[in-house]
Parts: structure tokens; sequence; C-alpha cells
């Protein structure tokens, strides 16, 4: 089952006295002999994907970069980001997730529903057996499938951003951990005017995610858009510029309540028009692509799907196979 990491059993103040000094300093014979690798033996980048297939040769995370992601209240970002993280464990990916606003118990309840399709609250579900029974049965194959893949960081509320950088390192060198998610940036600093202690954070994010060779994700939130339709970009994100100048990827979750007004009012809507829309902002590596990806949401699963009507996707298998297409 996902491991537990905590504060109690671990002494963290180790991985924060840990200093550039003992990552940096090394032999240039060391970078000599890694060019010569490369060019005797030529290797494919490494890169893992987001869960829906038309993304692939779009956006792809790589070891070394850091990624935000930004919504304001209640437009799904911790949905997405759970599911995002579902298919890197998918791709064999060894995944922690620190989230300081759910418990450990709440944030695998939601994840287990997007692996299992199963909502373990339906009283339909838990009124019929044979709905139970497979529904228990699926939830112990999710407990068997996140062992050596998933982490959890258990603690809530507010936390000093240096111990979650201790964290990171901690869980980069001792537990394997290629992608760790932090969701939020302001439950890690007190002030939402604290700009210097907001930098500081994420600069250390970046060198972190660089010195270990492992992916960072960053949850954020966005000032109030003006409109439900209104779109937020890389500018809306709360707090200082450097939240978004240093990190490699920008991504903002945008919700389309337009569309769910309308359809609660029982009017028109098409649906070729998406629930939410992934605007990606920034993007440093690869090809650079910049652009909106419009999702749509199944409600039973709480996955995000890639077109209207899509079946809800299988963790089990296709993830690593449109992975390996794409790849």
């Amino acid at each position: 089952m996902a491991e537990l990491i905590t504060p109690d059993d671990i002494d963290f103040s180790f991985y924060e006295r840990e200093t550039d000094a003992q990552q940096k300093v090394k032999s240039a014979s060391l970078y000599v002999q890694a060019l010569l690798d490369r060019i005797a033996s030529p290797i494919r980048e490494k890169r893992q994907f987001m869960p829906w297939g038309k993304t692939h040769r779009l956006l792809q995370f790589r070891p070394g970069e850091v990624t935000v992601w930004g919504g304001p209240n209640g437009s799904g970002k911790s949905l997405v980001t759970g599911q995002v993280a579902l298919s890197l464990c998918a791709q064999e990916q060894r995944v922690c997730i620190a989230s300081f606003e759910m418990k450990p118990m709440k944030t695998l309840e939601r994840m287990g529903r997007q692996w299992t399709k199963f909502n373990q609250n339906d009283p339909q579900v838990l009124g019929n057996p044979d709905e139970l029974r497979v529904m228990v049965d699926l939830l112990e194959q999710f407990r068997d499938w996140t062992e050596g893949r998933m982490w959890l960081y258990d603690q809530q509320g507010t936390v000093s951003w240096k111990q979650v950088c201790a964290v990171a390192r901690y869980c980069a060198k001792e537990k394997g951990i290629t992608h760790f998610f932090i969701d939020n940036l302001m439950k890690c600093v007190a002030g939402e005017d604290d700009y210097n202690s907001q930098k500081a954070f994420v600069d250390e994010l970046c060198a972190i995610a660089r010195d270990y060779d492992i992916h960072i994700h960053l949850v954020h939130h966005i000032k109030k858009p003006a409109t439900d339709d209104t779109k937020p970009s890389k500018y809306d994100f709360k707090g200082t510029g450097a939240i978004t100048d240093q990190p490699d990827n920008v991504i903002a979750v945008w919700r389309n309540k337009t569309k769910e007004k309308n359809r609660r009012d029982k009017k028109l809507v098409s649906e070729t028009d998406p629930d939410a829309m992934l605007i990606v902002d920034k993007q440093r590596n690869g090809e650079g692509w910049e652009g909106n990806i419009g999702l749509w949401f199944d409600k039973q699963t709480t996955q995000f799907v890639a077109t209207h009507n899509k079946a809800p996707m299988d963790f089990y298998t296709a993830p690593q196979e449109e992975c390996a297409e794409a790849a």
C-alpha cells in the first residue's frame, strides 16, 4: 500500500543542513566521461507524460524540472494533479504527494475513485452486496498497485518551506522518488505578500530538482478571475513573479463554470465545448509548445478525459501503452 512519511519518524533537519557544496563540487573528469559516454551511446531523453494521449507530443515532464500548477479555488487543480500522479505511477515512476490541505486518507479516497471508477460513498454501491464486493476487490488491487509507486507526506496545515525542501531531498535521496507533488505553496509560505520567502522557496525547489534529477510539481493559487469565462495566465498567479519565472513549466487549470450553470438551468449546451482546460503558458524545454488543452469531466469516476464521451482510463495498462506509442 502507499507508504506514509511523517515528520515524527524522520529527522529532516539533516536534509535541511545539506549544502550546495556537498552536491556541486565534483571532479571535472566525471563530466568528460559523461560526454564520452553520451557520444559513444546516445541515450533517448528521459521524459514522462500526462495521462491524455493527445498531450504527449505537446508537453512532457523531464527530470531536473519544476512545473507550477495553478488555478482559482474550486477549479479542480487537485483532481487534475491527482490524476496526473496516477498516470506517472502507471509509467513506473515513484511519486510522493505532500498535501497540506488534505489528510492522506482523503487524498487516497479521491485517487482511489479515479483508479477504481467507484465512488466509495455511493449509497447504491454500499447497499448492493455484489457492487460492494467488486469495489472492495478493486480497492485491494489499488492498495497493492501503489506499493513501490506512491508515498504520502503526512502533515497538514502550515509548514515551513525549508522543511518541505528537506522532505523533497529526503524523498529523492532515500526513497528514489522521481516526482514530488506539493499542494500547495501558500501552506509553505505564511504571508501572501512575503515575496522574499516565496522566491527563496521556488529557487530552492528548482535547485533540488536539478541536483537530484527529479521533477517537482508545485500547486499554487490564482487570483479570482473577473468573470467565469476569463481564462487565467501566468500573470494571474498570486505572489511574486518568481513563482512563474523560475520554473520550467506553468500550467493553469480553468473550469468551464458557464457550461455547468447552463446545464443546471436546463439551457442548451454544446458538448464540444470542454468542461475544463489546461492552459500551458510556459514550457522551457522540448518543443516549447504553449496553448490550451480541452478536457471533459466524468462525474462518476472524477476523471478528466480527452474528448466528450470518451471512456475513463484504466491505470493498469492505458497510460503505459499510450506513452510508449508517443515516446
